[in-house]
């Protein structure tokens, strides 16, 4: 199976040093290029990627506005493209809001080629990769805005996950892989996986990243858990 993959950055240098990079691995090809949202939607429309690699900031219709009438215009279909949206430092405020418009990740921009491939092959299977270094700097940011663990009990909505499940929940959003969750628990990594899945199935969550987002939303790790 190959993953059709559209570039969306208003960088041509950039789209052009992503689609080399892209395109030296048979299971890839690059459809199109886009250098603004708008743009974006309308390949999208035409030439149903699998993956949309999206930048956020572009003149006139940005990343997350694309993202969101992306997902929102291919739900009642059966082809729904995943989006996976590339930021740098200094876009961090974005990066939330671009989650709730229905990304599938984020990665930096600066992302070793290797796992910018692995990424899309990631999202493109139906999962969600979040960069655990963005994750870090993520939580840095939002830290004083967090209640403290002893300020607060647990959320009511995290009450009916088991102890075993609230641990995973933690480990996930700080970013940890199932491989490095099953070392941390010493536990087999389907193990892990059969817990992921409970707490994303008990919380009402679309994959790992909202459960990033609801983890830091609700106090339940705070920049200093970090490793």
């Amino acid at each position: 199976m190959t993953i059709r993959v559209l570039l969306v950055d208003d960088q041509p240098l950039l789209r052009t040093g992503f689609r080399l990079i892209l395109e030296a691995e048979s299971d890839i090809t690059v459809v199109g290029q886009a250098g603004d949202g708008k743009d974006a939607m309308e390949q999208t429309r035409a030439l149903l990627p699998d993956v949309v690699l999206m930048d956020i900031r572009m003149p006139g219709v940005d990343g997350i506005e694309a993202t969101r009438r992306i997902v929102r215009e291919a739900a009642p279909t059966a082809h729904v493209p995943k989006v996976l949206v590339l930021t740098t430092f200094d876009l961090d405020e974005y990066i939330v809001e671009a989650l709730r418009s229905g990304a599938s990740g984020f990665l930096l921009k600066d992302v070793p080629p290797d796992e910018l491939v692995q990424a899309i092959r990631v999202v493109a299977a139906g999962d969600a990769i979040v960069a655990p270094s963005v994750t870090r700097r993520l939580l840095d940011r939002f830290s004083k805005r967090l209640p403290s663990a002893y300020e607060q009990a647990t959320p009511a909505r995290l009450d009916r996950l088991t102890e075993r499940e609230l641990e995973v929940l933690r480990l996930i959003a700080k970013g940890m892989s199932n491989a490095e969750i099953a070392a941390k628990l010493v536990v087999s990594e389907t193990t892990v996986k059969t817990h992921v899945g409970n707490v994303l199935t008990k919380l009402g969550l679309r994959d790992r990243v909202q459960a990033v987002v609801l983890a830091y939303e609700t106090g339940l790790i705070t920049p200093g858990a970090l490793p």
